[in-house]
């Protein structure tokens, strides 16, 4: 580890923005509060939406593309939406610039080309495919539609971290039309699934299914079912969201279809995203004092080959990698041979550690002559020799236990910062030292913003498996019926 990088323990914030950076993910852009993602960084995301991509095709979805630019009237049209977003709306008021009028340097905006309507730069599509969904509804057979476009939104920060929160992020947002309020709840509820079973499955993150309470609810929805995880510091990131909408956009924008009884009837939504903010999660979660840590499901490459030898030597250990690569490969494991003599094993070895490549390979010819190789696994910083003729079998079934053995550490580190708070005072106590607090909530928006105002805690989520309960509120003692998960969050 150089000694240049901060700790956790030193400055677990410092440690962060120095990893994204170091681990060549991503760096802060000359646009303010905007980054780029580099070609490390953006493999990972990728990876994430290549399995998203076709889960949500494996439920009937299907992709699409709508404007970057929204008319302005359109989100004055449904009211808690634009209230929601009013404040993080970037504007476009003109369509040209010219030469400054003063003679000198520089351009300012042509009067001559202020916009009949200003356009509000996507923060978020609902508004905009409502409309196009106008044109596209007429009766029953029109639905349900089950459209996602994959794309870029902007909501203007103030203050920004890359991946977790930033002016410019990439994303995907579902949006979809049904003829009745059931159907909608269950592709809500459907997609809530799918997005915990991809941090579950790819992402080696446990997460709490739960829905938000009225006052984190997306700005517009009925409902708002959310997948809640931890970060080793003890603080909650929502890691997607998925929004039962009612018809309150199908009525802003007047979208009706003639029902099966030949009626007219207002269409029933929902909308669901995760965005890149995924890569910051999957950065907290795992990773450690030595760099990136990554799961093999979303390495963009799993396994890295270093030779140890010269001359004669060489060309014995290159067929001997030529061969291991290719069995490697029939076993669908990304692979990469590192035989650059321009840096050194040990350089090699450190930023492939560094970069959380889960499993690196030395080939070096006393260990081949004895029929071994040399095997190190990134997440526990082990190493062992194993048999080349079973090599990548062996691989692949590590690969595997890795998989598996980040995500059981990632959900033992949550239990054991699980905790049931039942006086304010613990609650104050307990709070400082991070983590999820199960606690009673009367259910009223005045005592969840007083807690909030308190000790900057929110209610993550409302947990969909969460007992009855009979208890008292943790702040006003008022009669509650379950427990909610409070904590400090991202």
């Amino acid at each position: 580890m150089a000694k240049d990088f901060t700790t956790r323990a030193e400055n677990y914030s410092e440690w962060y923005n120095t990893l994204v950076e170091r681990a060549d993910l991503a760096e802060n852009s000359a646009v303010r509060g905007c980054m780029v993602i580099k070609p490390y960084g953006y493999a990972i995301w990728e990876k994430m939406h290549d399995a998203l991509d076709k889960m949500f095709k494996e439920t009937g979805h299907q992709n699409a593309y709508f404007p970057l630019f929204i008319p302005k009237s359109y989100f004055e049209k449904e009211a808690e939406h634009v209230e929601g977003f009013a404040k993080e709306c970037a504007v476009v008021t003109h369509h040209r610039l010219k030469p400054k009028a003063d003679g000198t340097a520089g351009l300012e905006p042509d009067p001559d080309a202020r916009l009949d309507e200003e356009l509000i730069v996507r923060p978020t599509s609902e508004t905009i495919i409502w409309d196009t969904y106008r044109h596209w509804i007429e009766s029953w057979r029109d639905l349900p539609i089950l459209c996602n476009q994959w794309a870029n939104v902007v909501r203007w920060e103030m203050r920004t971290r890359m991946f977790l929160r930033t002016a410019e992020f990439l994303w995907q947002e579902g949006h979809t039309a049904h003829a009745t309020a059931e159907e909608a709840i269950e592709e809500t509820k459907r997609m809530l699934e799918v997005y915990a079973t991809f941090a579950q499955d790819f992402m080696a993150i446990p997460v709490v299914k739960g829905v938000k309470s009225p006052n984190e609810r997306f700005a517009g929805a009925l409902d708002t079912y959310c997948i809640e995880a931890m970060m080793q510091d003890g603080k909650a990131l929502q890691a997607g969201t998925s929004h039962f909408l009612g018809q309150n956009f199908a009525k802003a924008f007047d979208v009706k279809f003639v029902s099966k009884e030949n009626k007219q009837e207002y269409v029933w939504a929902t909308s669901w995203g995760v965005s890149t903010r995924l890569m910051g999660a999957l950065i907290m979660t795992h990773s450690d004092d030595n760099g990136l840590v990554l799961p093999p499901a979303l390495a963009p490459l799993q396994v890295v080959i270093i030779p140890i030898g010269k001359g004669d030597a060489k060309l014995k250990i290159d067929q001997t990698a030529t061969n291991l690569i290719e069995n490697l490969k029939q076993n669908g494991i990304s692979v990469k041979y590192d035989d650059r003599t321009e840096y050194s094993m040990g350089w090699k070895c450190n930023e492939y550690e560094f970069k959380g490549v889960p499993i690196r390979i030395v080939l070096g010819m006393r260990d081949l002559e004895a029929g071994k190789i040399e095997v190190a696994r990134r997440d526990t910083m082990t190493k062992e020799l194993i048999d080349l003729t079973d090599a990548a079998s062996h691989i692949a079934a590590l690969l595997k236990d890795i998989q598996q053995n980040l995500f059981n550490t990632a959900l033992a580190r949550r239990e054991a910062r699980t905790m049931r708070v039942d006086t304010w005072e613990e609650f104050l106590v307990r709070i400082e030292q991070g983590g999820f607090l199960l606690a009673h909530w009367d259910g009223t928006a005045e005592t969840e913003e007083k807690i909030k105002e308190l000790t900057k805690a929110t209610i993550r989520c409302i947990p969909l498996d969460a007992p009855l309960e009979e208890g008292k509120c943790v702040l006003t003692g008022k009669k509650s019926s379950k427990r909610v998960i409070f904590a400090r969050s991202y």
